[in-house]
């Protein structure tokens, strides 16, 4: 998944149009990404973050090229605090990725659901410590639920939920930071993608030479699979990022919610995760802090297209 950004005000509804089956598109492929993920639950977590990673950089470079804006990365390798940050950025996402994977593969996809619902409101708490920015009334009742949430999820499971929390906060930071970055969302991509491409290389080179690979001539599937990967991180990223550029920042704010609700269903009636009573009462708590917090912004959308 992206982070949300502050996109300009389309130019017209033609435009506003494209914006929103961009997003809506990158949106409900995230929403999918459980079933795909399934399907490659037998690979190591670290083996198939590793494919995301490769497979995503030719993906990446071919739209830069077609879009002419491979300056931007020149520029960006010439800038010293930009591939820091750029770093920095791969390295939190790429934990993101890692978790986001495991946790479906071991039967935890409604925790990934409940972290990135959670993801908002610890983005807005970001800004109110390091930003120094005012919540409103209504920020901090949802922040409020929220944290009970957790806490009722903690006292039921004796213990911290992490993989929502490690989910959340970490894309919260991602977001967060990439802010910082001088370079567009699908360059900074690239940038981030292309920084791994030699970790993630030399590791599947390792499996390849020690045999524990499961890219290999024996197992087609598994290699159609794994090739895979580099569409199905990349496409939804470049959709978002192409949409979010055409939409308002309040229409991107609510559409934020497609994905995890897609994994919530996923989750609970196709994947048949238990869906106790304390956790219903949780994702109620959530729901209405969400509400708390999209209201301003769906009233401010409504607003602007009644004009």
């Amino acid at each position: 998944m992206a982070d949300t950004v502050r996109a300009a005000a389309p130019v017209d509804e033609g435009e506003a149009m494209r914006g929103f089956l961009f997003a809506f598109s990158a949106y409900f492929l995230w929403g999918l990404l459980p079933l795909f993920l399934k399907l490659v639950d037998h690979i190591p977590a670290l083996e198939v973050i590793a494919h995301r990673i490769l497979w995503s950089v030719p993906i990446a470079g071919a739209v830069l090229l077609l879009l002419r804006r491979t300056d931007d990365v020149k520029r960006a390798f010439r800038s010293p605090r930009t591939l820091l940050m750029a770093a920095l950025t791969a390295s939190i996402i790429t934990v993101n990725w890692g978790v986001y994977v495991w946790a479906v593969a071991t039967d935890r996809a409604l925790e990934t659901a409940l972290g990135y619902y959670i993801n908002p409101l610890v983005s807005i708490a970001l800004a109110a410590i390091f930003l120094r920015e005012r919540l409103s009334s209504l920020q901090i009742v949802a922040v409020a639920l929220a944290a009970v949430a957790v806490l009722v999820l903690t006292l039921d499971g004796g213990g911290v939920p992490w993989i929502s929390l490690v989910l959340a906060f970490s894309f919260a930071f991602y977001g967060f930071l990439r802010k910082t970055l001088p370079i567009g969302p699908s360059q900074g991509f690239f940038l981030e993608v292309l920084m791994l491409c030699p970790l993630v290389l030399a590791y599947i080179l390792w499996l390849q030479w020690t045999g524990e690979s499961h890219f290999r001539l024996d197992r087609p599937a598994d290699i159609a699979l794994l090739l895979a990967c580099g569409p199905v991180t990349a496409g939804p990223l470049l959709l978002y990022a192409f949409g979010a550029k055409l939409l308002r920042y309040a229409t991107i704010g609510i559409m934020q919610y497609i994905a995890p609700s897609m994994v919530f269903v996923i989750a609970v009636f196709f994947f048949r995760e238990p869906f106790s009573t304390v956790r219903a009462i949780a994702f109620v708590l959530i729901w209405m802090a969400l509400a708390l917090y999209t209201w301003p912004m769906l009233r401010a959308l409504v607003s602007r297209e009644a004009r």
